[in-house]
């Protein structure tokens, strides 16, 4: 049996499946994991450990999204 999580990502509050890990949680937000970079509980989280992190009830996230171009 699944529980909901309360996640909040740039400020608003989300409700999420557990268990679910960090790249997962990107894709379901409609966010594109190749472009964006990821605070998550107030550190910039190294991309080489989002397989590893589960996102738990309480996380804060902010999702930086880069823009290219001149």
């Amino acid at each position: 049996m699944h529980s909901n999580i309360k996640l909040q990502v740039n400020g608003k509050v989300h409700s999420l499946p557990l268990p679910m890990i960090l790249p997962d949680v990107l894709q379901k937000l409609g966010f594109n994991s190749r472009l964006v970079v990821v605070e998550y509980n107030g550190e910039i989280l190294h991309r080489q450990l989002w397989q590893s992190t589960t996102i738990q009830d309480g996380d804060r996230l902010e999702v930086v999204t880069i823009f290219g171009g001149g």
